[in-house]
């Protein structure tokens, strides 16, 4: 199902044309993104659906290739477990300093630095957990401290592999819309179906490797969006 999404003025940020992905295993090849176009402007708003193995993940991480600047939030969330809540979110802001800055904020950390942080982490609930080591945290606990990683780089474009996949309905909600307050355009994941409709203004649905569903959000029903998830 394709219906116009609004017309946007300029260059794509993300395009791709006829794009195919496939690999070879012991049962042969395996395709994992096949004949996929589409276009992504500056300023949209855009979930991403589709059953687990639908090349969701291969999506985003080639979307990622063409704006390796954007703030990422991967599945796999790859926290530094030994290291504080602090440590974890200023590492959004490494590649902006020199060396020697990163050296002393991570071992002294500057007022700025801290007040900065502080700030992020009780807007995602991690006040009390700033100093303490993610290792010790529960998993919903990391995932917002990986998604304030990403939230700390400040870029204007955001990706996310189910951001908020670990935590609670009400959480998600709230943490979505923070994501949205702060990055000028955003990609996403998602499995909740009910959160795609209500943050997005475009659902891009996948099935098999295969585009099957880009149009308003607006335009959709519910019953529309579930069959993303079954074969016709």
């Amino acid at each position: 199902m394709h219906r116009p999404a609004p017309d946007r003025a300029g260059t794509p940020l993300f395009q791709l044309h006829n794009h195919q992905l496939s690999y070879a295993d012991q049962q042969g090849e395996k395709v994992v993104l096949a004949d996929l176009s589409l276009c992504i402007h500056a300023g949209e708003k855009v979930a991403l659906v589709g059953s687990s193995g639908s090349g969701k993940s291969t999506l985003l991480k080639l979307l990622r290739q063409q704006q390796p600047d954007s703030a990422y939030c991967p599945q796999h969330l790859g926290l530094v477990g030994p290291l504080s809540v602090f440590h974890n979110l200023y590492m959004g802001r490494l590649q902006r300093y020199g060396w020697r800055r990163n050296l002393r904020n991570l071992v002294w950390p500057s007022r700025e630095q801290l007040q900065a942080t502080a700030h992020l982490a009780t807007e995602l609930g991690l006040d009390a957990q700033l100093r303490r080591s993610v290792d010790r945290l529960s998993g919903g606990q990391q995932q917002r401290t990986a998604l304030g990683r990403a939230l700390y780089q400040q870029s204007p474009i955001f990706i996310g592999d189910e951001p908020v996949s670990s935590v609670d309905e009400f959480q998600a909600d709230q943490l979505l819309g923070l994501i949205n307050r702060a990055h000028a355009t955003v990609v996403v994941a998602l499995h909740d179906q009910t959160l795609a409709l209500k943050h997005y203004e475009r659902i891009i649905g996948l099935r098999g490797g295969r585009l099957v569903l880009d149009a308003p959000a607006a335009t959709l029903t519910a019953d529309e969006l579930a069959a993303v998830y079954h074969a016709p």
